[in-house]
Formats: structure tokens, sequence, C-alpha cells
């Protein structure tokens, strides 16, 4: 009997560490950094916020809705204390509102670059009953930091790279795109729409831009009907601007209709590389060839011009609605985020060894002719940089030469 008891002692133990280990680092977001939505319709209901609250509160409410959590259970068990670690899977969503609203969210650790899929970051998009390549796509273009002056939060010190998504090099894709909203005055009075009866505000707030279609450099965001609330960010209420950059995709609604005249909207999927384009897979898991979103890759990373970059990890992600879109009375394209998965959490970070362009682990002559070719190519690796100048030029293979003659 004492032996009996013993075993299942250990075997309890055991449990308890492989439940210890099983995530040495959390599968799921964790943190939201920063959150700065432009106007929408769903904007101050997702999260939930009161005028005059602090963005810091904000922020706490953005985390709960879309960050995994950590639970840890202690119970007694035939005399035994015994804890259970579950890791738990967000079930909330924020919205970023029109163009340009932005979440800037991370782990507890770097997402290495396995060369694959390597995180997920789901929306709410969904299959049209009237045409299975589209449907509610809301696509937001990922960016990924990297944190580059060390102080574990994202700061003008880190670098950032576009994920090049499927329409990255699309004629009708604006990289320079920038667009401004205006303050509306809410104790204006509200003017049901003519046109259109589900809209009680056509001229609700204000924007312009730089788009490079001549009849889209200004127009208004209406106001929803359904969404009576206030547009604007409650805890934004001093600012009379917003103003937001990056690139913008083209439009991918349609309106359908039917035969007695009333609007329906079909949003058509793009191929890939975009957050609330296609809809989550219901297992969280990547898988490519499907009608599934199956991840975004870090190897999909580009600089300011373009260029391919080899990134070894990534320590922040920015996701920022890329359209600038309104479909009659469904509202403004806006970009919903809903949660984040790391699909190798427990990847070990590569080492670099500095001077080691090549990536074989020795520093020779080889590596300067890699760093050449780098050079020329346009596409830069993380340790090409030999000096640290921010830039990557003849001035790093004359280091990278004094590098191996020491």
């Amino acid at each position: 009997m004492m032996m009996r008891r013993f075993r299942n002692i250990v075997l309890l133990a055991l449990a308890l560490m492989t439940a210890l280990t099983m995530w040495a680092n959390h599968p799921w977001l964790t943190r939201v950094y920063q959150y700065r939505p432009a106007p929408g319709q769903f904007i101050n209901t997702l999260p939930l916020c009161r005028v005059g609250e602090p963005l810091d509160s904000v922020l706490v409410r953005c985390q709960a809705s879309i960050c995994g959590r950590i639970d840890t259970v202690t119970q007694t068990f035939h005399g035994q204390i015994i804890t259970r670690i579950d890791t738990v899977w967000a079930e909330g969503m924020i919205s970023l509102g029109g163009y340009g609203g932005y979440v800037i969210v991370g782990f507890d650790h770097p997402v290495v670059n396995m060369h694959t899929y390597d995180f997920e970051i789901q929306g709410n998009a969904f299959v049209s009953n009237n045409d299975d390549r589209g449907g509610s796509s809301e696509p937001g273009i990922v960016m990924v930091g990297v944190d580059v002056d060390g102080d574990g939060v994202p700061s003008d010190g880190d670098k950032w790279y576009e994920l090049a998504g499927s329409e990255y090099n699309h004629p009708r894709t604006q990289h320079d795109y920038a667009i401004t909203y205006y303050r509306p005055d809410e104790n204006k009075p509200r003017t049901p729409s003519l046109i259109d009866p589900y809209l009680n505000d056509t001229s609700y707030i204000r924007w312009t831009s730089n788009d490079v279609n001549p009849d889209s450099t200004s127009g208004y965001m209406s106001r929803n009907t359904y969404h009576n609330q206030p547009y604007w960010p409650l805890w934004l209420q001093d600012e009379a601007t917003m103003t937001f950059t990056g690139t913008k995709l083209r439009g991918n609604a349609v309106d359908l209709g039917n035969n007695d005249g009333n609007s329906y909207y079909v949003q058509y999927f793009f191929d890939w590389g975009y957050v609330d384009n296609l809809p989550n897979h219901p297992a969280r898991i990547s898988q490519e060839g499907s009608i599934y979103n199956p991840g975004f890759k870090i190897d999909w990373a580009v600089d300011e011009k373009g260029r391919h970059v080899n990134l070894t990890h990534i320590d922040f992600i920015k996701i920022y609605n890329a359209m600038n879109q309104y479909c009659g009375w469904t509202g403004e394209t806006s970009t919903e985020v809903a949660a984040g998965i790391d699909f190798h959490p427990d990847a070990p970070m590569p080492v670099a060894l500095p001077g080691d362009v090549n990536g074989d682990a020795e520093v020779n002559i080889s590596d300067v002719n890699a760093l050449i070719n780098q050079i020329f190519s346009g596409e830069h690796s993380e340790v090409a940089d030999v000096n640290n100048d921010g830039e990557v030029n003849i001035s790093d293979v004359n280091a990278l030469i004094d590098l191996i003659l020491k």
C-alpha cells in the first residue's frame, strides 16, 4: 500500500512538472502596448470605453479582450497539494476603426523565424452565402518590430518592417498613403439620409487624403443608424485631428444587390498576408491551401523600400486597417483583431555571430562576398550592418575585413 501511494505521488509530481514545462513561453498574445484606432462604428464599444477614461484603462480592456492568460488552480487531492496550470485562449475582439487605426501587441517572448508560418493574428472574417470568394473581409496590414534598443517596449529606436502580403506589388496599392480625420461636433443635429434610410448622418466625420485617385481625396465617414455612440475615440476628445500613414490596399467590396433594390455588399478575399481577411481556422492551426488564414511568415518582411530583409526574430507586432472603404448601410471597412498565437513558442533563439553574414557559423572571406552581394541586391540581413550605423554599405565591408583580421 505504501509503495502504491508513493507511486501515485510520483506520478502526480510528474504531471505537475509536465504542466509547468509544457509551455516555457506563453503561446497566446500577452500584451497590448499601444491602441490608436481611427474613428469607426465599433469604436468605444469594442472595447467598451467611457468618457474621460484614461488610455491606460483602455489598454487594460484591450488586453482582456485579445490576450490569453494563464490560470493557476491549486487544490488538495488525497492530502497532497496539486497545482494545475492552464493556458486560456482570449475570446474577445477589438476594432481598429477606419483606415490607419492600429494596435501594437506582443508575446512574452520573441517570435523566432522558423522560415514557415510563424504566428497568427485572428479577426472575424467570414464567407458569404452568395459568393464563397468573399464575404466579410476587412484586411489589416501586419508590421513586425525588432527591439533594437533593448528597452522591451516599442519605441523610436526600434526597427519596423511590413509583411508583404499578396497585394503588396499590385498596381493599385498605394504605399505612401496619408489620411486625416477631423473631430466632429457631436451636438450637431442628426440628419436622416434621403439616399439610404439606414444612415442618419451622411456628413458625420470629414476626412482628407493624398489618394492618387482625385475622386477620393476627401469625403465623410457616415454614421450608421445601428451604432449611435460617438465614433471618435472617447479618450482622444482633446485632439481635433487624427492623421495616419502607411500602405493602402485597393477596394475589395462589390454591391451585388438583389431584385428588390436592396444593397448586399460582398468584400472579396485577398489571397494571403492580412489580418481579418480570411476566416480563422477553427482548430487554430496553420493550414495552407484552404479557405482559412494559415498565418504569417516573418520571411515576408520588407523594409521601407520594399527590399526583403532576413530577420531571425521579431519582438512586436503592429496591425493597422489598410482600407479606406465605405459599404453603404454596413458602414466603413474596419479591421477587427480577435487574438493571436505563436505557432512555436518554445523555439530557441538563434545566436547571431557578429559578421557571419552568410549564416554558416564562421566569419571569413566568404562573408565578405555575401555582404557585397547583399549590398548590390538590396536584400539585407540583420548581421549585414556590421558597424551598427543603421545602413548597409561599403563601410560595413571595411568593418567586416577588420573583424576578420582581428
